[in-house]
């Protein structure tokens, strides 16, 4: 028989192995810090009450239809989730989104800290993931149209679109100065030259809108930090060799642009830097970035992409997390990534100052978007995604991002009375091929684009496989 005394003596050890492990009772929504106090001091006070693990796990970013567990958001206290290219709910409608999101918000809302997830994708030339949707022309596209207000536009109809889906974190506008067209991204680009690309950064104002904190609001990234169209022989994720004024000069001007106009977060790119990987950059990253530019946002990583630095995954952590990174696109590795920056904190190894500097970073921005008072989609939008109003403004930016190359012949502009044209060639009646990347999938596909419905709309038909040898091809 157990004594009283020794009863209460071991509740009492349970109760403190609860706490330490970050199992501590549930904190309710109404205790959380109140919405009538400065942002800043919302994220402090938050950011006190947490456990290492739940900071950690508000810098982790899995994706969304790989969890492994459904209730991995609330136990691991995940703080944001993304869809990948190719990846799409059970039902690939807007509708179908806002469920999903909806669901997994639910779920991130019981865990012992109450803090609302952020969902990412991939809009980068309109929410083209779900069918019914409205897809613009390319960055490319718009770049040749000279018309910020029209870009601005565009960003503005794509984050309605996004919200009422329940998508809040766009990973777009690709800022990348391409100077080399080898480069397979030059499509993500709005250009050659730093002040066409600098304009059209307006895109972050049409997403973001007036106010963080309506429920139409979309914060921008901007991306793909820095260099990534500078590099040698336009090799993707390759290096970009050249000294430090030149880089300020062609490529980090379009990001102090963007800055200005208030983006919230900046994703870090593939490539490197004269032979040093932009994910361990500390010097660009924390000192200029952070430091010089002031950028009071938070940094992203790009997918795996702690995994191409030097070293075992601890070292890749550390040097990543050290070097000014906030948020990790983790989307399988994500459990692995937690225990791992834990290990790292608690060896001192990482600082926790560090840590610190991250989870304020990222409570910050969620208390701006006033996550806390409107975790759930904003359905009263779905009805927009596709709107007649939204097509004609992608029909606008058709228009005018069409460049004339040459006229030698003197065939235009046509005549009414021209007769019959013929439009020939494999891509001329597919739908799939003329959208290009992050369409059907993230580097495109022929036929055509998915349509409302169960399983998995990305994937094509079976003509398609039998007729296009460049479907396999990531």
């Amino acid at each position: 028989m157990i004594k009283p005394a020794r009863l209460l003596l071991l509740f009492a050890m349970a109760a403190a192995a609860l706490v330490s492990c970050g199992s501590a009772p549930r904190v309710s929504a109404a205790a959380l810090p109140d919405r009538g106090l400065p942002v800043e001091a919302r994220a402090a006070d938050l950011l006190g009450r947490m456990t290492i693990r739940e900071k950690v796990g508000q810098m982790t970013m899995a994706d969304a239809v790989q969890l492994v567990r459904a209730d991995d958001i609330a136990r691991l206290g995940l703080g944001s989730l993304l869809f990948g290219g190719d990846d799409r709910p059970a039902v690939n409608t807007p509708e179908g989104w806002a469920d999903a999101f909806d669901a997994w918000q639910k779920n991130a809302l019981a865990a012992r800290l109450p803090v609302p997830l952020l969902l990412g994708v991939d809009s980068v030339h309109g929410f083209s993931h779900a069918a019914g949707t409205t897809i613009f022309p390319h960055n490319i596209g718009l770049g040749a149209t000279r018309d910020p207000p029209l870009v601005e536009e565009v960003g503005r109809v794509t984050a309605q679109e996004m919200a009422g889906a329940g998508a809040r974190w766009n990973f777009s506008p690709c800022l990348a100065v391409v100077r080399n067209e080898r480069w397979g991204r030059t499509y993500e680009s709005f250009g050659e030259t730093p002040e066409l690309v600098s304009s059209m950064a307006v895109l972050v104002r049409g997403l973001q809108g007036a106010s963080l904190s309506q429920p139409t609001a979309v914060i921008a990234t901007v991306k793909h930090f820095v260099g990534d169209g500078g590099t040698e022989g336009g090799v993707d994720q390759g290096d970009t060799k050249l000294d430090e004024a030149t880089l300020r000069r062609l490529y980090l001007a379009p990001y102090a642009a963007a800055l200005a106009l208030g983006a919230q977060s900046v994703m870090v790119s593939f490539s490197s830097w004269n032979g040093v990987k932009m994910h361990a950059n500390g010097r660009l990253i924390t000192e200029v970035l952070k430091g010089e530019m002031g950028f009071s946002g938070i940094v992203v990583s790009d997918w795996n992409g702690i995994e191409q630095l030097v070293g075992g995954f601890p070292e890749q952590v550390t040097a990543a997390v050290t070097a000014g990174i906030d948020v990790f696109m983790m989307p399988v590795g994500y459990e692995r990534f937690i225990n791992t920056l834990v290990d790292e904190v608690n060896a001192g190894r990482v600082t926790e100052a560090r840590i610190d500097d991250a989870v304020r970073r990222i409570l910050t921005v969620k208390f701006r978007m006033g996550l806390f008072e409107h975790p759930l989609a904003a359905r009263r939008l779905l009805g927009q995604a596709g709107s007649t109003g939204h097509r004609d403004l992608a029909r606008r930016a058709v228009r005018e991002s069409i460049v004339l190359l040459k006229n030698e012949a003197g065939l235009l502009p046509l005549s009414r009375g021209v007769g019959r044209i013929l439009v020939a060639g494999k891509n001329a009646d597919n739908l799939g091929n003329q959208l290009g990347g992050w369409s059907i999938s993230w580097q495109g596909g022929s036929g055509t684009p998915w349509v409302p419905g169960p399983g998995s709309p990305s994937t094509p038909t079976a003509s398609t496989r039998e007729t296009d040898s460049t479907w396999q091809l990531r």
